[in-house]
């Protein structure tokens, strides 16, 4: 591993950083470098000056990632108390990328305005733009105006709707290139019903998910290709809990890694689980959901690193 060596930089480069406690899952190995810039202008800087050669890896809070064991070749990129700004403008919400989705669901209705929707997803906005994050029949594609990023090669550009190309659970981003911020044209609402609202969404999260427990949220895409509406109609036939429950794997467990018994699309580590404990056991799930049902399910988490 060629040393990085940039004098000009204001944030803070950490060689061979641990990952695992970045995590919700808690596990994988070291990335050869971690960044945390001060700033857009810092970011910017830091990945012009970085050799074109250099891997970059944006990471959020670490909420939908499995680190593998073997750690990252890459230099990781973590925004942090520059980045996690709300600002709230007439009928637009911007938050930083490292804004967590609650803070920006709270604080949007305090003013009126309807994005109750990531009021239970874990993560950051960032994250949430990337992955088109979404429940109870809103994504986040629905509210979206633009974002700002920084390429790898350090310029800052906006992002449109048609840009990212939004779909269900994904995006089409270049590699390399970081969300710094994200604006929202919200519906507008009453702040007590809508404060409300998401205090119902908060009860009905935790008494259907392991919220007490180490996951990483959804582990596969619903079959369906949309995420669940919340309503008394919701279908569950192509949901992934479903079929996994029917193929006989809720509580399934592989070292210290389990399909939860409260919801078996929710991977959980139990308290000692390796990387490949998870993935090993997502993995084994897959197969037996194929040969069960001829279903492929697809990873919600996303996987990095190497074994």
């Amino acid at each position: 591993m060629t040393e990085i060596s940039l004098p000009d930089m204001r944030g803070k480069l950490t060689p061979q950083r641990p990952l695992n406690d970045l995590t919700w899952l808690r596990v994988g190995g070291a990335a050869d470098y971690l960044y945390q810039p001060a700033d857009a202008d810092d970011l910017a800087g830091f990945l012009r000056a970085l050799p074109a050669e250099r891997s970059v890896f944006p990471m959020g809070v670490g909420s939908n990632l499995i680190v593998r064991d073997g750690g990252l070749r890459a230099v990781v990129i973590r925004l942090g108390r520059g980045f996690n700004g709300i600002e709230i403008k007439g009928d637009l919400v911007t938050a930083g990328a490292a804004a967590l989705d609650a803070h920006v669901a709270r604080k949007a209705a305090d003013a009126g305005l309807d994005l109750t929707f990531l009021r239970t997803i874990p993560g950051s906005i960032g994250g949430a733009v990337r992955m088109n994050a979404g429940c109870y029949g809103s994504y986040t594609a629905d509210h979206f105006v633009s974002a700002q990023a920084i390429t790898r090669d350090g310029t800052q550009i906006t992002l449109t709707g048609d840009d990212l190309r939004f779909a269900y659970r994904q995006t089409e981003l270049d590699d390399g290139c970081i969300i710094i911020s994200a604006t929202f044209a919200p519906p507008k609402g009453d702040p007590e019903t809508l404060h409300t609202r998401m205090q119902d969404q908060l009860k009905k999260r935790d008494e259907t998910q392991p919220t007490k427990d180490r996951s990483a949220g959804s582990t596969f895409r619903n079959p369906a290709g949309f995420s669940s509406t919340g309503q008394a109609d919701d279908v569950h036939d192509l949901k992934a809990w479903k079929v996994i429950d029917e193929a006989g794997l809720r509580g399934a467990t592989r070292g210290g890694a389990q399909m939860s018994p409260k919801h078996p699309n929710f991977l959980i580590n139990t308290g000692d689980a390796t990387a490949a404990d998870l993935e090993g056991l997502g993995e084994e799930v897959r197969k037996k959901v194929y040969d069960s049902t001829g279903i492929t399910l697809e990873w919600e988490i996303m996987r990095i690193g190497e074994l």
